[in-house]
């Protein structure tokens, strides 16, 4: 791991997609997001896929059939640097802008994702709420339903 703050925690993007994304901003937003939960010293994968790839993810590994905007895979190892390997968000722009329209936030999907896999869920009306008002902090706008 690099001895520069500012290159940590450490963010790794996959664009597997077509539709434009601004690639350096879901980095800077996903660091941001971690240094404030507390976590510097992690990875961090960012896959941004097509819908087909997110419909085979969803239902491998869910079980439910149909693509969806995010899903997280934690991983929670460590790797040999001491670095913890969070784990895996996916994100499907395409399927966000179909669900949300032009107002879809690939960014807010990351940090939506990101915080499951610290372990925030929205299961309970309190749950909810924690995790929406952390999404809305880091990411600057709330979020309606979304897994």
């Amino acid at each position: 791991m690099s001895d520069d703050p500012s290159s940590r925690p450490t963010i790794l993007i996959s664009n597997r997609q077509d539709l434009p994304v601004d690639e350096p901003a879901l980095t800077r937003l996903a660091r941001e997001s971690l240094r404030a939960e507390g976590q510097p010293d992690v990875e961090l994968s960012v896959s941004l896929v097509t819908r087909d790839e997110i419909a085979d993810l969803h239902e491998r590994y869910l079980g439910e059939p149909g693509p969806t905007d995010v899903l997280s895979f934690p991983q929670d190892d460590e790797a040999e640097d001491g670095v913890r390997l969070l784990g895996d968000v996916v994100v499907c722009p395409e399927e966000a802008a179909e669900q949300e329209g032009a107002e879809a936030d690939v960014g807010l999907l990351l940090v939506h994702g990101i915080l499951h896999l610290l372990g925030y869920d929205h299961e309970t009306d309190e749950d909810r709420a924690e995790m929406w008002a952390r999404q809305a902090r880091y990411a600057g706008v709330p979020m309606e339903g979304s897994s």
